[in-house]
């Protein structure tokens, strides 16, 4: 591998025996071990709950099947169901309510079904209440918040 790391103009020029800038640019986003960038907005919150700083515990089990893990929370009715890797009840929820948004008590991330897309519950605010709740329900203390950094305007100067 190292000789066609070596042959390559190309590789040679991207560095770490990259074949093209596309393959580089993947790898730098974090495709290739398995990252996915959550989105900050989502056309799909006007169903959401009014009352997210209020939902059922993480150990709460399917309401269907009754399994008691790798369960997700509806984020319009508050209905606990499993996984797809479990017996599906959550998909089948969106199949048949056309809840699209709810939110993993493995992890703690929000997926809405009709973008096919993680939601990033830390920046869309209608979301961080019940990102908030869940989080001390699971492990008993306020979450960690990154910070956004906003760019300074180099024309400023300080007093």
């Amino acid at each position: 591998m190292a000789n066609k790391a070596a042959g390559s103009s190309s590789s040679t020029s991207l560095g770490q025996g990259f074949e093209d800038e596309d393959e580089l640019m993947m790898t730098i986003k974090g495709s290739e071990s398995g990252w996915v960038e959550a989105r900050t907005s989502c056309d799909h919150l006007g169903s959401l709950s009014s009352d997210l700083s209020h939902i059922p515990t993480p150990n709460t089990p399917c309401n269907r099947c009754h399994h008691p893990s790798e369960n997700w929370l509806c984020l319009s009715c508050k209905d606990v169901l499993c996984s797809r890797f479990v017996n599906k009840h959550m998909l089948q929820h969106y199949h048949h309510t056309n809840h699209c948004v709810a939110l993993s008590y493995s992890d703690l991330s929000v997926w809405c079904f009709t973008c096919d897309a993680y939601l990033d519950a830390q920046v869309i605010m209608q979301l961080r209440p019940v990102y908030e709740t869940a989080y001390i329900l699971k492990f008993g203390e306020a979450p960690p918040f990154r910070t956004v950094e906003l760019p300074q305007d180099s024309t400023s100067t300080k007093n």
